[in-house]
């Protein structure tokens, strides 16, 4: 995908960082993340070893949608989990056996707390957010997803970067045994992604660990997966196992695969078509076969939060 140059965008769509972080009425504005959080430092305590058991204790985000979410079966029956398989009903399929615990997660870089970290370690100084926003990708295909997850701006303060951290990169479990669909080369395994430090620590992005107040199902990246709001889905890096904080910015899969379609930034931008397709428009699934398709939003609706994060770049270069 392509995004629309700095002369392109409205004045409108473009929040000064400052202005931005003393608002606290845009979380009404479109569309916005949201959803609900858990009291302080119950999630470790209180994370389950079951598959689909509750998470009690979860409590309302400032960052809610009206939006109707999507049911329960669409969320866990159609999926991009290419570990698992490159059809959408692939990964509920493959991943049914998958064993998310034990789980470790190594942080490693430009970071004051690296180390191996067993998984509920890992989350237990943090609060639970449930966001619910659309979830937009390159097939233009949308959902409104009621996740669980941790501030992402949260655990990066909490790892204490230093001056030299100029990304944060996340890579995924590489294991053909559990995971079939990385013994086909579709891509070069392991799965990575990455964010600069500004997108890491806005607000929005969260590490989620559940969908509708229940443990992640396997299908969508249990036990802990990346989220963010505003960009194509192939930035949801799932079943995270390793963090590292640099100085140059990482590769990431997808840019490695196909660099000319898709770029590091991956920000949603209906106005330039992908080279294979038109990014003007989006179903929503669920929706029935006959439903038309409705406009998609610059930066997926979230513009006013996150636009200014990119103001100054020459948004064809840097898509």
């Amino acid at each position: 995908m392509l995004i629309k140059k700095p002369s392109d965008i409205r004045p409108s769509e473009i929040t000064s960082q400052t202005n931005y972080l003393n608002r606290r009425d845009f979380i009404r504005a479109g569309a916005i993340a949201g959803g609900t959080l858990l009291a302080p430092n119950a999630l470790g305590a209180l994370v389950p070893e079951g598959r689909l058991a509750k998470l009690p204790g979860v409590i309302e985000s400032p960052y809610s949608t009206d939006q109707e979410p999507n049911s329960y079966d669409d969320i866990t029956t159609y999926n991009n989990y290419y570990e698992f398989g490159t059809g959408k009903g692939d990964p509920v399929v493959y991943a049914r056996d998958f064993e998310p615990r034990p789980w470790t997660i190594t942080v490693e870089g430009e970071a004051e707390k690296t180390g191996t970290f067993d998984f509920e370690d890992f989350v237990k100084p943090f609060d639970l957010e449930e966001r619910i926003y659309r979830m937009r990708c390159v097939e233009a295909w949308s959902m409104v997803i009621p996740w669980v997850g941790i501030s992402l701006a949260a655990v990066v303060k909490h790892l204490q970067p230093t001056s030299k951290a100029k990304y944060v990169a996340f890579e995924t479990l590489n294991d053909p045994e559990r995971m079939p669909g990385v013994r086909r080369r579709v891509l070069d395994w392991p799965y990575r992604e990455g964010l600069t430090i500004a997108e890491a620590t806005n607000p929005l992005p969260i590490l989620a660990v559940g969908l509708y107040g229940e443990t992640l199902p396997n299908q969508n990246g249990a036990p802990i997966r990346l989220v963010v709001p505003w960009k194509y889905g192939f930035k949801g890096i799932k079943s995270i196992v390793g963090i590292r904080f640099t100085e140059r910015r990482p590769q990431t899969s997808w840019n490695m695969s196909q660099p000319r379609e898709y770029g590091f930034y991956a920000n949603v931008n209906p106005e330039v078509d992908h080279p294979r397709w038109s990014q003007a428009r989006e179903r929503r699934i669920g929706a029935g076969v006959f439903a038309s398709k409705q406009p998609t939003l610059m930066f997926n609706g979230y513009g006013e939060q996150v636009a200014h994060l990119y103001k100054g770049l020459d948004l064809r270069r840097n898509f």
